[in-house]
């Protein structure tokens, strides 16, 4: 396709950065004015994309439509979309989970190509280059591919099958949100005991993420049945000083999931499908 026209839903800090780096590559890039906010037509005007009046005209015009918006919102959109009968690529690159993303395929096809993206990292600004993960028809994903080509937002595609992006988005955010979250959690505990310090140089000795260290997993579920009831302990701990606890209690309940394991010889399989067994 060359120089396609692009159609955004809707211009959030990442979704109007990332549709500027469509621009390179398209004829225009279009957002729906409608129902937006002034703060969210301030961003359009300063990304340079070009409003238009209804969901009709951006749908008639686009090629291509990248829906990027808070979750929650992902299938209201597509359903709007559904109504319009929209027959180009549908980029549905938000963070929900593969279920969604499928659903959000049956609903817009056969008539549209829906590709399943995923952006991983921050918006394309400032030197920032985030990776717009896609997944689904190869003919479809070639085609976004293509629109940010040379720019900011790399792509990868993971495969044909609408719902490996999702997947990944959520397997990241699982560890990397969650894990700023009892990062919190911790911090808060130690300040209450005056720890904090102490805390901070504990943490500084070391430096890389259990993430990108999957073999640990094993040793955990081999440690499970004493490291559940510490975090029992930290937990009831949490709650004293006044701090939610319930990360900390399905932390302890998940590692309940290895009871059988204790101190056993685990492989990662072996770990991870004791973890998949209620």
């Amino acid at each position: 396709m060359d120089q396609p026209t692009v159609g955004l839903l809707h211009p959030g800090s990442m979704g109007a950065a990332v549709a500027a780096c469509a621009a390179t590559n398209a004829a225009e890039v279009l957002w729906c004015e409608a129902g937006r906010s002034a703060t969210s037509a301030a961003r359009a005007a300063q990304f340079g994309l070009t409003p238009v009046v209804t969901l009709a005209e951006l749908l008639d015009r686009s090629d291509i439509v990248i829906s990027l918006c808070p979750p929650a919102a992902a299938e209201d959109l597509a359903h709007g979309v559904a109504r319009h009968s929209f027959a180009g690529t549908y980029v549905e690159a938000n963070a929900i989970s593969p279920e969604r993303a499928k659903r959000i395929a049956g609903l817009l096809g056969p008539a549209a190509a829906v590709v399943d993206g995923a952006v991983v990292g921050s918006p394309p600004v400032h030197g920032k280059t985030p990776t717009l993960y896609l997944s689904g028809p190869t003919a479809a994903t070639i085609t976004v591919e293509e629109v940010f080509a040379g720019t900011a937002v790399r792509t990868k595609v993971l495969g044909t099958k609408v719902g490996q992006a999702s997947a990944l988005k959520l397997s990241y955010t699982a560890f990397q949100k969650a894990s700023r979250a009892l990062a919190a959690l911790a911090t808060g505990m130690a300040r209450q005991y005056d720890v904090d310090q102490e805390l901070l140089e504990v943490a500084a000795r070391r430096s890389t993420s259990y993430l990108g260290e999957p073999e640990y997993i094993a040793k955990v579920a081999a440690r499970a049945w004493r490291w559940g009831p510490e975090l029992e302990e930290a937990a009831d701990t949490l709650a004293a000083a006044g701090l939610p606890p319930e990360m900390l209690r399905a932390a302890a309940s998940t590692l309940a999931r290895w009871h059988d394991a204790k101190d056993c010889e685990l492989t990662l399989a072996d770990a991870l499908d004791h973890l998949a067994q209620p």
